[in-house]
């Protein structure tokens, strides 16, 4: 059964719970800065942020600015995040990421979408995580959880990332863009997990149009009719 898309008062209800229940949400990679946040999220992918953190935790004491890491090198760079998956092709790229950086943008990280998708291993996706929670652009980052809760929940159903990100940004009312990817990452982490989702102590169950959360323990809490 095709998930229906959810309605504008569903939405609404949504990510006024989200809200509630993280007022002030947060990447759970550590960072103090653009640059940091940039080279975490290009070392997290198809890592966690746990392995990240603990790899940084020890990098960025010696190393956290684009010419300290290229001083490095790719092989001292190496001994730092050897613990984090595809680590030889990420150090690879974080080094001619941070040439780039220092040859043409004085260190700085740009803050557009074309400047940032020029970097060596660095796509939409971590693009948009650093226009979002680095210099508060209204971009929508989706990664494996956004995706799974977009098209399970019906909030924006998509075939492919693209589809579900341009998804987001026409649903998501104005008042909840800028901190929409954390809520939905945390709760698609959390609690609308991939096998077996809390639906039972899901806040937001009774706006969800997923067919099978009853079978999750959903609660029948609200009326449909008020919803739409």
């Amino acid at each position: 059964m095709p998930v229906k898309n959810m309605t504008k008062k569903q939405i609404q209800t949504f990510f006024e719970r989200l809200r509630e229940q993280r007022p002030h949400p947060e990447t759970e990679l550590n960072y103090s800065s653009p640059f940091e946040l940039l080279i975490a999220v290009m070392l997290s992918a198809q890592a966690t942020d746990v392995s990240v953190n603990k790899a940084t935790d020890k990098l960025y004491p010696v190393a956290n600015t684009a010419q300290a890491i290229l001083d490095l090198g790719v092989e001292g760079l190496k001994s730092y995040i050897k613990t984090i998956g595809l680590y030889n092709s990420k150090a690879e790229n974080v080094i001619k990421t941070c040439r780039i950086l220092l040859e043409q943008h004085r260190g700085q990280v740009p803050e557009t979408r074309q400047a940032l998708e020029a970097l060596p291993g660095v796509g939409r996706k971590t693009a948009n995580v650093v226009l979002n929670t680095a210099f508060g652009q209204p971009a929508m980052a989706v990664d494996t959880h956004i995706f799974r809760v977009g098209n399970r929940t019906g909030l924006a159903v998509g075939k492919n990332v693209l589809e579900v990100e341009h998804r987001l940004v026409k649903v998501i009312p104005k008042e909840f863009i800028l901190d929409a990817h954390h809520w939905l990452i945390l709760h698609g982490r959390y609690c609308c997990i991939a096998r077996k989702p809390k639906c039972n102590e899901c806040i937001v169950s009774d706006v969800c149009n997923w067919p099978d959360r009853f079978e999750f323990g959903a609660a029948k809490a609200i009326s449909t009719k008020t919803l739409n």
